[in-house]
């Protein structure tokens, strides 16, 4: 099988074929105006907070402050003895108690901005991957998605994951995974690289949290271009082929940082003719 992934942007959408064959199998469009703040993770700064909601407002840069619940800190319920006691409607510390205004804290969209209502947050970072969704704040465990229904497969699937992951608390590292549905078909070489993957986008992450001022984007969820290298792209493609010369050099910069087997085949279209009319 050849297969080539030609890749067509313009200032209002970015248009991604795959081929094979000479024949095209998919297409995907993302307009940059539909772009939402899902998976961004930002350095948030507490502005008010609501006890009798149990909630706070939090301000991400955006138009309005963005919506944090107790429910959606990460450890408050394992706080409840340290915190000294729980609040109605919570198994955890009243929110009072978690954070105050001023503060400053990691946060990550979870639901955009909807009319007058701010985006929704969460304390509990996640970073989906092809094959993986990495959460790195919890205990190391191994979850698998419900569409994998098969008993035997969801057990080769753990223990192919367990053999790749660290032995023991080496480095200090820990985390959960949830392997996702595409992972079925994925071999062990993809799976240590959707895994590097993820722990090399966390480490960047917690490089820029030490520096970053408030109201600074960590991480910013990938754009088509880039979900092309990460989702895309494997043994058998042949060629990445870009008509917008800055893209390339940013999916370029990207491959060498965290998909390097695919590095060397982004090529940079520079024809007259559109590369989709092509």
């Amino acid at each position: 099988m050849s297969e080539e992934i030609l890749i067509n942007v313009t200032p209002q959408e970015t248009r991604v074929a795959v081929i094979e064959n000479g024949v095209m199998q998919e297409l995907h469009v993302e307009r940059t105006s539909a772009r939402g703040l899902v998976g961004n993770v930002y350095m948030g700064k507490v502005v008010r907070v609501l006890p009798g909601m149990q909630s706070a407002f939090v301000d991400i840069a955006g138009d309005r402050a963005a919506f944090l619940h107790v429910a959606d800190i990460w450890g408050h319920r394992h706080s409840l003895s340290s915190a000294g006691g729980g609040t109605a409607g919570t198994n955890g510390p009243p929110i009072e108690q978690l954070l105050q205004e001023g503060q400053h804290l990691m946060v990550q969209v979870v639901k955009d901005p909807l009319g007058t209502k701010g985006a929704r947050l969460s304390t509990q970072i996640s970073i989906a991957g092809r094959f993986l969704v990495y959460l790195p704040q919890d205990d190391a465990y191994i979850g698998i998605s419900q569409r994998i229904e098969d008993e035997e497969g969801r057990a080769q699937l753990r223990e192919k994951l367990q053999r790749l992951l660290p032995c023991g608390e080496r480095d200090g590292e820990k985390g959960g995974y949830i392997i996702r549905t595409m992972a079925e078909m994925a071999s062990e070489a993809e799976l240590a690289s959707d895994l590097a993957y993820l722990r090399k986008i966390w480490s960047s992450i917690q490089a820029l949290a030490r520096t970053a001022a408030p109201l600074a984007i960590l991480y910013q969820d990938l754009n088509l271009g880039l979900r092309v290298l990460r989702d895309f792209v494997g043994e058998g493609t042949a060629a990445i082929v870009v008509d917008a010369p800055e893209v390339h050099r940013v999916m370029k910069q990207f491959a060498r940082d965290y998909t390097p087997a695919s590095a060397e085949r982004i090529n940079c279209y520079q024809g007259e003719r559109p590369l989709f009319d092509l």
